[in-house]
């Protein structure tokens, strides 16, 4: 099965195409560029350099979110463009599921965080007991709260993602059990992960048409969070 793979839920933008067991194609960036510049590039190229037509995948697997919003909208649309001009499935695929999947066979939890602002992040807890399991669903939680879960769990840790240089020393004074952060070539997202995970899902059955495709942010946008504060406030004003 050939899975095209999108990830552009964080910082980082990340095109793969996966084969069975097999990575063939991976052009992972986080450099100044934003994803609306980035993406498209980045998907001519993997045509280009493998030769391969988009017509030949299987399925379009994305990193669904949680994550940034608007790099949220741009995978989704780029996803659901390619499913509907090629007919093809899309693979919904959590973004932290797919973070904690490159961690494989640590032994302990594994736990990403994604800087959510005001001392929230969006997470998950995973870990592998001969495969790899769903401890916790992905959700957006206070650090402070996520380290006092992690804690009563009394496992060793490992933390990555953007948020690990945000709050690193909120985790230090907070934290008990043992833990330890991902190395960067680990901690950031990969579409190559997003793929792989995505392969597994697919053969569960767990695809959706191009159309039904929604993005996991999980809480509103700062514009709608404002924007909802703002007509409280005026129903407030109201004599």
């Amino acid at each position: 099965m050939r899975i095209l793979a999108l990830d552009s839920s964080g910082l980082t933008a990340s095109v793969a195409v996966v084969e069975d067991e097999q990575i063939l194609f991976e052009y992972t960036m986080n450099y100044k560029k934003t994803h609306s510049q980035t993406l498209l590039p980045m998907l001519d190229e993997a045509v280009r350099m493998t030769g391969l037509s988009l017509d030949t995948v299987d399925a379009i697997a994305v990193a669904a979110g949680p994550g940034s919003f608007t790099g949220l909208r741009i995978g989704s649309a780029t996803a659901k463009g390619l499913g509907l001009a090629l007919d093809k499935p899309l693979i919904h695929v959590p973004t932290a599921d797919a973070m904690a999947y490159r961690m494989f066979g640590f032994h302990g939890l594994i736990c990403p965080i994604m800087d959510a602002r005001r001392s929230q992040v969006y997470t998950g807890i995973y870990e592998f007991d001969e495969q790899f399991k769903v401890v916790r669903d992905q959700m957006a939680e206070d650090i402070f709260a996520l380290a006092e879960l992690l804690n009563q769990f009394g496992k060793r840790v490992v933390f990555l993602g953007d948020g690990v240089p945000v709050y690193r020393e909120n985790i230090k004074e907070t934290m008990k059990v043992p833990y330890v952060f991902a190395p960067p070539h680990m901690c950031r997202q990969s579409a190559a992960a997003v793929g792989a995970l995505g392969l597994i899902y697919a053969k569960r059955g767990f695809t959706e048409h191009a159309r039904d495709h929604k993005p996991d942010y999980l809480r509103m946008s700062q514009a709608e969070r404002e924007k909802l504060e703002r007509e409280k406030g005026q129903q407030h004003d109201r004599p």
